[in-house]
Protein backbone atom coordinates (compact mmCIF):
# COMPACT_ATOMS: atom_id res chain seq x y z
CA UNK A 1 0.00 0.00 0.00
CA UNK A 2 1.60 3.55 -1.03
CA UNK A 3 2.87 5.42 1.74
CA UNK A 4 0.69 8.71 0.37
CA UNK A 5 -2.34 9.02 -1.31
CA UNK A 6 -1.07 12.08 -3.07
CA UNK A 7 1.92 14.41 -2.74
CA UNK A 8 1.65 18.02 -3.93
CA UNK A 9 4.99 19.16 -5.58
CA UNK A 10 5.93 22.48 -6.52
CA UNK A 11 8.55 23.30 -8.58
CA UNK A 12 10.95 26.37 -9.47
CA UNK A 13 10.18 28.48 -12.57
CA UNK A 14 13.07 27.22 -14.66
CA UNK A 15 13.99 23.96 -13.34
CA UNK A 16 18.07 23.88 -14.27
CA UNK A 17 18.34 26.93 -12.68
CA UNK A 18 21.16 25.80 -10.41
CA UNK A 19 23.10 24.56 -13.36
CA UNK A 20 22.15 27.43 -16.23
CA UNK A 21 23.26 31.03 -15.08
CA UNK A 22 20.50 33.12 -16.11
CA UNK A 23 20.20 37.21 -15.69
CA UNK A 24 16.08 37.16 -14.27
CA UNK A 25 15.85 41.03 -14.84
CA UNK A 26 13.36 42.65 -11.99
CA UNK A 27 10.57 40.15 -12.39
CA UNK A 28 10.67 39.28 -9.35
CA UNK A 29 11.12 42.37 -7.22
CA UNK A 30 7.93 43.41 -5.88
CA UNK A 31 6.54 40.14 -4.33
CA UNK A 32 7.93 38.16 -1.45
CA UNK A 33 9.79 34.97 -3.32
CA UNK A 34 12.52 34.80 -5.45
CA UNK A 35 12.71 35.01 -9.30
CA UNK A 36 12.51 31.18 -9.14
CA UNK A 37 8.76 32.36 -7.63
CA UNK A 38 8.96 29.14 -4.74
CA UNK A 39 6.01 30.12 -3.37
CA UNK A 40 3.19 28.13 -3.92
CA UNK A 41 -0.23 28.75 -4.37
CA UNK A 42 -2.15 29.31 -1.26
CA UNK A 43 -4.95 26.81 -2.48
CA UNK A 44 -2.75 23.96 -2.27
CA UNK A 45 -3.44 24.21 1.58
CA UNK A 46 -6.81 24.42 1.13
CA UNK A 47 -7.01 21.15 -1.16
CA UNK A 48 -4.68 19.05 1.52
CA UNK A 49 -6.94 19.89 3.91
CA UNK A 50 -10.08 19.07 2.25
CA UNK A 51 -8.23 15.61 0.97
CA UNK A 52 -7.27 15.00 4.60
CA UNK A 53 -10.73 15.65 5.67
CA UNK A 54 -11.78 12.72 3.31
CA UNK A 55 -9.77 10.54 4.98
CA UNK A 56 -6.52 10.30 2.79
CA UNK A 57 -2.81 10.71 3.02
CA UNK A 58 -1.71 14.12 1.63
CA UNK A 59 2.03 15.57 1.47
CA UNK A 60 3.14 19.05 0.13
CA UNK A 61 5.99 19.29 -1.23
CA UNK A 62 7.74 22.39 -2.26
CA UNK A 63 10.43 21.36 -4.03
CA UNK A 64 11.99 24.78 -4.90
CA UNK A 65 12.74 25.82 -1.74
CA UNK A 66 14.58 22.52 -0.99
CA UNK A 67 16.78 23.31 -4.46
CA UNK A 68 17.13 26.84 -3.41
CA UNK A 69 18.32 25.97 0.24
CA UNK A 70 20.83 23.36 -1.00
CA UNK A 71 23.12 23.00 -3.91
CA UNK A 72 22.94 19.33 -3.56
CA UNK A 73 19.84 18.60 -2.87
CA UNK A 74 19.00 15.50 -5.80
CA UNK A 75 15.63 16.25 -6.72
CA UNK A 76 15.54 12.57 -8.55
CA UNK A 77 16.86 10.74 -6.09
CA UNK A 78 13.98 12.61 -3.51
CA UNK A 79 10.71 11.86 -6.40
CA UNK A 80 12.21 8.35 -7.00
CA UNK A 81 11.96 7.59 -3.05
CA UNK A 82 8.48 8.91 -2.72
CA UNK A 83 5.55 6.07 -2.95
CA UNK A 84 1.83 7.68 -3.55
CA UNK A 85 -1.03 6.85 -5.55
CA UNK A 86 -0.86 10.65 -7.34
CA UNK A 87 1.19 13.40 -7.73
CA UNK A 88 0.03 16.71 -8.46
CA UNK A 89 1.82 19.59 -9.45
CA UNK A 90 0.48 23.11 -9.41
CA UNK A 91 0.91 25.10 -12.71
CA UNK A 92 -0.92 28.43 -11.52
CA UNK A 93 0.91 31.06 -13.02
CA UNK A 94 2.79 31.18 -16.55
CA UNK A 95 6.15 31.56 -15.13
CA UNK A 96 6.01 28.03 -13.71
CA UNK A 97 5.22 26.42 -16.85
CA UNK A 98 9.39 25.40 -17.44
CA UNK A 99 9.86 24.25 -13.76
CA UNK A 100 5.92 22.58 -13.45
CA UNK A 101 6.32 20.43 -16.63
CA UNK A 102 10.28 19.51 -16.02
CA UNK A 103 9.11 18.03 -12.73
CA UNK A 104 5.91 16.11 -14.51
CA UNK A 105 8.49 14.30 -16.75
CA UNK A 106 11.07 13.32 -13.70
CA UNK A 107 7.99 11.70 -12.03
CA UNK A 108 6.82 9.46 -14.73
CA UNK A 109 10.64 8.56 -15.37
CA UNK A 110 10.69 7.09 -12.05
CA UNK A 111 6.94 6.60 -11.95
CA UNK A 112 5.66 6.10 -14.87
CA UNK A 113 2.08 4.11 -13.67
CA UNK A 114 1.45 6.44 -11.13
CA UNK A 115 -0.99 9.38 -12.51
CA UNK A 116 -0.29 12.92 -12.46
CA UNK A 117 -3.04 16.11 -12.17
CA UNK A 118 -2.17 19.41 -12.89
CA UNK A 119 -4.29 22.40 -11.96
CA UNK A 120 -4.00 26.52 -11.74
CA UNK A 121 -4.93 29.38 -13.40
CA UNK A 122 -2.20 28.39 -16.77
CA UNK A 123 -3.62 24.76 -16.80
CA UNK A 124 -7.32 25.76 -16.56
CA UNK A 125 -6.30 27.68 -19.77
CA UNK A 126 -4.45 25.19 -21.74
CA UNK A 127 -5.95 22.41 -20.10
CA UNK A 128 -6.40 20.33 -23.57
CA UNK A 129 -3.08 21.23 -25.11
CA UNK A 130 -1.10 19.71 -21.92
CA UNK A 131 -2.63 16.86 -22.19
CA UNK A 132 -2.49 16.15 -25.90
CA UNK A 133 1.16 17.13 -25.82
CA UNK A 134 2.29 15.77 -22.75
CA UNK A 135 2.19 12.26 -21.92
CA UNK A 136 3.71 12.99 -18.43
CA UNK A 137 -0.17 14.76 -17.47
CA UNK A 138 -2.68 12.64 -16.73
CA UNK A 139 -4.74 15.20 -15.12
CA UNK A 140 -5.71 18.88 -15.57
CA UNK A 141 -8.72 19.86 -13.14
CA UNK A 142 -9.89 23.11 -14.23
CA UNK A 143 -11.72 26.11 -12.26
CA UNK A 144 -10.59 28.34 -9.34
CA UNK A 145 -12.32 26.26 -6.80
CA UNK A 146 -11.22 22.31 -7.36
CA UNK A 147 -11.33 20.80 -3.54
CA UNK A 148 -14.62 18.65 -3.55
CA UNK A 149 -13.19 17.81 -7.54
CA UNK A 150 -10.04 16.70 -6.41
CA UNK A 151 -11.60 14.74 -3.59
CA UNK A 152 -14.37 12.76 -6.30
CA UNK A 153 -10.55 12.39 -8.34
CA UNK A 154 -8.98 10.95 -5.48
CA UNK A 155 -11.26 8.67 -4.92
CA UNK A 156 -11.37 7.23 -8.20
CA UNK A 157 -7.93 6.67 -8.36
CA UNK A 158 -7.45 5.05 -5.68
CA UNK A 159 -10.48 2.38 -6.25
CA UNK A 160 -8.82 2.32 -9.64
CA UNK A 161 -11.35 3.62 -12.10
CA UNK A 162 -10.67 3.99 -15.73
CA UNK A 163 -13.25 6.04 -16.40
CA UNK A 164 -13.45 9.53 -15.05
CA UNK A 165 -16.09 10.77 -17.25
CA UNK A 166 -18.51 11.71 -13.84
CA UNK A 167 -15.78 13.92 -12.35
CA UNK A 168 -16.34 17.93 -12.93
CA UNK A 169 -14.43 20.31 -14.18
CA UNK A 170 -11.74 17.40 -15.01
CA UNK A 171 -10.01 16.99 -18.75
CA UNK A 172 -8.41 13.55 -18.66
CA UNK A 173 -6.62 11.43 -21.57
CA UNK A 174 -9.18 8.77 -23.23
CA UNK A 175 -8.55 5.56 -24.83
CA UNK A 176 -7.46 6.94 -27.71
CA UNK A 177 -4.84 9.50 -26.73
CA UNK A 178 -7.15 12.84 -27.30
CA UNK A 179 -7.83 14.77 -24.54
CA UNK A 180 -11.86 14.07 -22.35
CA UNK A 181 -13.10 17.07 -21.64
CA UNK A 182 -15.64 17.15 -18.74
CA UNK A 183 -18.52 19.53 -17.91
CA UNK A 184 -16.95 22.99 -15.91
CA UNK A 185 -20.00 22.01 -13.47
CA UNK A 186 -18.37 22.69 -10.28
CA UNK A 187 -18.29 26.77 -9.11
CA UNK A 188 -20.04 26.97 -5.70
CA UNK A 189 -22.12 29.47 -4.77
CA UNK A 190 -19.52 30.64 -1.87
CA UNK A 191 -16.75 29.63 -0.30
CA UNK A 192 -17.81 29.14 3.32
CA UNK A 193 -16.59 25.20 2.92
CA UNK A 194 -12.92 26.47 2.19
CA UNK A 195 -10.38 27.02 4.80
CA UNK A 196 -6.98 28.72 4.57
CA UNK A 197 -5.97 26.69 7.93
CA UNK A 198 -3.04 27.23 9.21
CA UNK A 199 -3.49 24.73 12.18
CA UNK A 200 -3.46 22.05 9.34
CA UNK A 201 -0.36 23.54 7.57
CA UNK A 202 1.09 23.13 10.98
CA UNK A 203 0.10 19.97 11.75
CA UNK A 204 0.90 18.50 8.30
CA UNK A 205 4.70 20.01 8.73
CA UNK A 206 5.19 18.03 12.11
CA UNK A 207 3.69 15.10 10.61
CA UNK A 208 5.81 14.46 7.84
CA UNK A 209 8.83 16.30 9.93
CA UNK A 210 9.59 18.70 6.65
CA UNK A 211 9.78 22.24 7.63
CA UNK A 212 11.44 23.38 3.68
CA UNK A 213 8.61 21.37 1.91
CA UNK A 214 5.92 23.36 3.35
CA UNK A 215 7.79 26.94 4.11
CA UNK A 216 6.38 29.04 1.60
CA UNK A 217 9.07 30.99 0.34
CA UNK A 218 12.60 31.93 1.08
CA UNK A 219 12.80 34.66 3.25
CA UNK A 220 9.70 33.53 4.75
CA UNK A 221 11.24 33.48 8.38
CA UNK A 222 12.81 36.44 8.01
CA UNK A 223 9.40 38.08 7.32
CA UNK A 224 6.31 35.22 7.88
CA UNK A 225 3.50 36.76 6.35
CA UNK A 226 0.38 34.59 6.48
CA UNK A 227 -2.86 35.09 4.20
CA UNK A 228 -6.75 34.67 3.86
CA UNK A 229 -8.81 35.17 0.91
CA UNK A 230 -12.14 36.75 0.44
CA UNK A 231 -13.25 35.85 -2.89
CA UNK A 232 -12.12 33.72 -6.11
CA UNK A 233 -12.87 35.86 -8.81
CA UNK A 234 -12.60 39.66 -9.85
CA UNK A 235 -15.11 42.49 -10.93
CA UNK A 236 -12.34 44.58 -12.36
CA UNK A 237 -10.78 43.39 -15.65
CA UNK A 238 -7.10 44.86 -15.72
CA UNK A 239 -5.97 44.05 -19.18
CA UNK A 240 -2.89 41.33 -18.57
CA UNK A 241 -4.35 40.28 -15.41
CA UNK A 242 -5.29 36.04 -15.83
CA UNK A 243 -7.14 36.65 -12.71
CA UNK A 244 -9.52 39.24 -13.57
CA UNK A 245 -13.26 39.54 -15.22
CA UNK A 246 -12.34 38.24 -18.43
CA UNK A 247 -10.15 35.40 -17.83
CA UNK A 248 -13.06 34.26 -14.92
CA UNK A 249 -15.40 34.39 -17.62
CA UNK A 250 -13.46 33.01 -20.65
CA UNK A 251 -11.42 29.93 -18.88
CA UNK A 252 -13.68 29.58 -15.37
CA UNK A 253 -17.06 29.97 -16.72
CA UNK A 254 -17.62 32.70 -13.88
CA UNK A 255 -19.38 35.69 -14.60
CA UNK A 256 -18.90 36.82 -11.26
CA UNK A 257 -17.00 36.71 -8.74
CA UNK A 258 -17.81 34.35 -5.40
CA UNK A 259 -17.49 35.17 -1.94
CA UNK A 260 -16.33 33.85 1.64
CA UNK A 261 -18.71 35.14 5.05
CA UNK A 262 -16.72 37.49 6.22
CA UNK A 263 -17.09 36.11 9.85
CA UNK A 264 -15.41 32.70 8.49
CA UNK A 265 -12.47 34.96 7.18
CA UNK A 266 -11.90 36.94 10.15
CA UNK A 267 -12.76 33.08 11.79
CA UNK A 268 -9.18 32.34 9.05
CA UNK A 269 -7.12 35.50 10.84
CA UNK A 270 -8.00 34.30 14.42
CA UNK A 271 -6.50 30.69 13.60
CA UNK A 272 -3.71 32.43 11.75
CA UNK A 273 -2.84 34.40 14.81
CA UNK A 274 -3.07 31.75 17.34
CA UNK A 275 0.30 29.91 15.46
CA UNK A 276 2.19 32.82 13.87
CA UNK A 277 2.84 35.97 14.86
CA UNK A 278 3.11 37.73 11.62
CA UNK A 279 1.12 39.73 9.36
CA UNK A 280 -2.11 38.42 7.72
CA UNK A 281 -2.62 39.61 3.62
CA UNK A 282 -6.39 40.42 3.50
CA UNK A 283 -6.73 38.91 -0.53
CA UNK A 284 -8.91 40.69 -2.39
CA UNK A 285 -10.43 43.97 -1.98
CA UNK A 286 -12.86 43.72 0.98
CA UNK A 287 -15.13 46.41 -1.31
CA UNK A 288 -15.79 43.72 -4.03
CA UNK A 289 -19.10 42.89 -2.48
CA UNK A 290 -20.27 45.85 -1.37
CA UNK A 291 -19.57 47.88 1.54
CA UNK A 292 -21.59 46.28 3.92
CA UNK A 293 -19.25 43.18 3.47
CA UNK A 294 -16.07 45.24 4.36
CA UNK A 295 -17.23 46.72 7.32
CA UNK A 296 -18.89 43.64 8.71
CA UNK A 297 -15.70 41.80 8.04
CA UNK A 298 -14.00 44.87 10.28
CA UNK A 299 -16.94 44.91 12.83
CA UNK A 300 -15.57 40.54 13.33
CA UNK A 301 -11.82 41.48 13.36
CA UNK A 302 -12.55 43.86 15.50
CA UNK A 303 -14.60 41.81 17.82
CA UNK A 304 -11.99 39.19 17.78
CA UNK A 305 -9.76 41.61 18.60
CA UNK A 306 -7.37 40.44 16.24
CA UNK A 307 -3.64 41.98 17.04
CA UNK A 308 -1.26 41.07 14.19
CA UNK A 309 -0.37 43.09 11.66
CA UNK A 310 -3.21 43.16 8.75
CA UNK A 311 -2.37 43.94 5.04
CA UNK A 312 -5.40 45.31 3.01
CA UNK A 313 -5.30 45.46 -0.72
CA UNK A 314 -7.82 47.73 -2.46
CA UNK A 315 -8.55 47.93 -6.23
CA UNK A 316 -9.97 51.71 -6.35
CA UNK A 317 -9.06 54.55 -3.00
CA UNK A 318 -12.00 53.72 -0.34
CA UNK A 319 -13.32 56.85 1.23
CA UNK A 320 -12.02 58.69 4.50
CA UNK A 321 -14.96 56.64 6.05
CA UNK A 322 -13.96 53.11 5.69
CA UNK A 323 -10.77 53.98 5.98
CA UNK A 324 -11.78 55.08 9.69
CA UNK A 325 -13.79 51.81 10.26
CA UNK A 326 -10.34 49.96 9.33
CA UNK A 327 -8.42 52.21 11.58
CA UNK A 328 -11.31 51.67 14.33
CA UNK A 329 -10.89 47.64 13.82
CA UNK A 330 -7.38 47.15 12.71
CA UNK A 331 -4.61 48.38 15.63
CA UNK A 332 -1.93 47.83 13.28
CA UNK A 333 -3.08 47.96 9.58
CA UNK A 334 -1.36 48.33 5.80
CA UNK A 335 -2.38 48.92 2.79
CA UNK A 336 -1.80 47.70 -0.81
CA UNK A 337 -3.04 49.79 -3.88
CA UNK A 338 -2.12 49.41 -7.93
CA UNK A 339 -2.61 52.99 -9.65
CA UNK A 340 -0.39 51.12 -12.43
CA UNK A 341 0.35 54.91 -13.86
CA UNK A 342 0.44 58.48 -12.72
CA UNK A 343 -1.53 59.24 -15.88
CA UNK A 344 -5.24 59.13 -15.60
CA UNK A 345 -5.67 57.97 -19.41
CA UNK A 346 -3.13 54.96 -18.99
CA UNK A 347 -5.06 53.66 -16.39
CA UNK A 348 -8.19 53.88 -17.63
CA UNK A 349 -7.18 52.01 -20.83
CA UNK A 350 -5.46 49.77 -18.60
CA UNK A 351 -8.48 49.02 -16.50
CA UNK A 352 -8.21 50.96 -13.73
CA UNK A 353 -11.01 53.73 -13.19
CA UNK A 354 -10.00 55.99 -10.43
CA UNK A 355 -8.72 59.55 -10.75
CA UNK A 356 -5.90 60.96 -9.17
CA UNK A 357 -7.35 63.48 -6.58
CA UNK A 358 -8.92 60.61 -5.17
CA UNK A 359 -5.72 58.54 -5.16
CA UNK A 360 -3.93 61.48 -3.60
CA UNK A 361 -6.63 61.84 -0.63
CA UNK A 362 -7.06 58.42 0.19
CA UNK A 363 -2.88 58.53 0.69
CA UNK A 364 -3.44 61.50 2.69
CA UNK A 365 -6.23 60.14 4.90
CA UNK A 366 -5.03 56.40 4.67
CA UNK A 367 -1.78 57.73 6.53
CA UNK A 368 -3.32 60.27 8.77
CA UNK A 369 -4.99 57.76 10.18
CA UNK A 370 -2.50 55.80 10.91
CA UNK A 371 -2.02 53.25 8.18
CA UNK A 372 1.52 51.94 9.38
CA UNK A 373 2.63 51.44 5.87
CA UNK A 374 1.51 52.20 2.46
CA UNK A 375 2.85 50.30 -0.85
CA UNK A 376 1.62 51.50 -4.25
CA UNK A 377 2.74 49.76 -7.12
CA UNK A 378 3.05 51.65 -10.72
CA UNK A 379 4.34 49.28 -13.92
CA UNK A 380 5.48 49.66 -17.52
CA UNK A 381 4.39 48.16 -20.31
CA UNK A 382 0.74 49.05 -20.42
CA UNK A 383 -1.45 50.34 -23.21
CA UNK A 384 -0.79 54.17 -24.12
CA UNK A 385 2.14 54.60 -22.45
CA UNK A 386 5.48 55.88 -23.77
CA UNK A 387 8.95 56.13 -22.39
CA UNK A 388 8.62 59.87 -21.81
CA UNK A 389 5.43 58.90 -19.84
CA UNK A 390 7.24 56.15 -17.78
CA UNK A 391 9.95 59.15 -16.34
CA UNK A 392 7.01 61.26 -15.38
CA UNK A 393 5.55 58.63 -13.60
CA UNK A 394 9.07 58.15 -11.31
CA UNK A 395 8.36 62.12 -11.25
CA UNK A 396 5.07 61.75 -9.75
CA UNK A 397 6.25 59.62 -7.11
CA UNK A 398 8.98 62.06 -6.55
CA UNK A 399 6.12 64.71 -5.65
CA UNK A 400 4.22 62.14 -3.12
CA UNK A 401 6.93 61.16 -1.46
CA UNK A 402 8.17 64.96 -0.66
CA UNK A 403 4.56 65.19 0.30
CA UNK A 404 4.25 62.42 2.82
CA UNK A 405 7.63 60.70 2.56
CA UNK A 406 8.72 62.14 6.27
CA UNK A 407 7.01 60.18 7.87
CA UNK A 408 8.02 56.94 6.22
CA UNK A 409 5.22 55.62 5.34
CA UNK A 410 4.03 56.11 2.04
CA UNK A 411 6.39 53.13 -0.11
CA UNK A 412 6.10 53.32 -4.18
CA UNK A 413 7.63 50.52 -6.54
CA UNK A 414 7.89 50.20 -10.31
CA UNK A 415 8.45 47.29 -12.25
CA UNK A 416 8.20 45.92 -15.99
CA UNK A 417 4.98 44.17 -17.31
CA UNK A 418 7.37 40.87 -17.03
CA UNK A 419 7.96 37.78 -18.29
CA UNK A 420 4.79 36.86 -19.85
CA UNK A 421 1.43 38.33 -20.49
CA UNK A 422 -1.27 36.20 -18.47
CA UNK A 423 -3.30 33.70 -20.75
CA UNK A 424 -6.43 34.33 -21.12
CA UNK A 425 -6.51 37.95 -20.52
CA UNK A 426 -7.86 40.68 -22.50
CA UNK A 427 -4.26 41.18 -24.15
CA UNK A 428 -3.55 37.74 -24.57
CA UNK A 429 -6.94 37.63 -26.64
CA UNK A 430 -6.61 40.80 -28.63
CA UNK A 431 -3.28 41.78 -28.26
CA UNK A 432 -3.68 44.29 -31.35
CA UNK A 433 -6.25 46.22 -29.67
CA UNK A 434 -4.44 46.87 -26.51
CA UNK A 435 -1.21 47.74 -28.46
CA UNK A 436 1.00 44.10 -27.43
CA UNK A 437 2.83 42.04 -30.40
CA UNK A 438 3.31 38.67 -28.27
CA UNK A 439 5.88 36.60 -29.63
CA UNK A 440 4.45 33.35 -28.70
CA UNK A 441 0.93 32.05 -27.63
Amino acid sequence: MPRYDIVLLHGPSVYDFRKKPAVHGPISDVIPPSPYFEMYPIGLISISEHLVRAGFEVRIVNLAMKMLKSKSFDVEKFIKKLDARMFGIPLHWLPHVNGALALSEIIKKHHPKTPIVMGGFSSSFFHEEMIREFPSVDFVMRGDSTEKPMVELMEAVACEKRDFSHIPNLTWRGGNGEPVVNPLQYRPPDLNDVFTNYEHAIRQTVRHMDFTGYQPFQNWKKYPITAVFTCRGCIHNCRTCGGGAHYFAETMGRKRPTFKDPKLVANDMKVAEKFLNAPIFIIGDVLQHGEEYARELLAEIKRLKIKNEVVIEFFDPPKRELLEAIADAIPKFNIEISPESHDEEVRYAFGRPFGNEAMEKFIADAIELGCRRLDLFFMTGLPKQTAQNVLETVKYCEMLLDRHGHKKVLHPFISPLAPFVDPGSSVWQDPDRYGYKLLFT
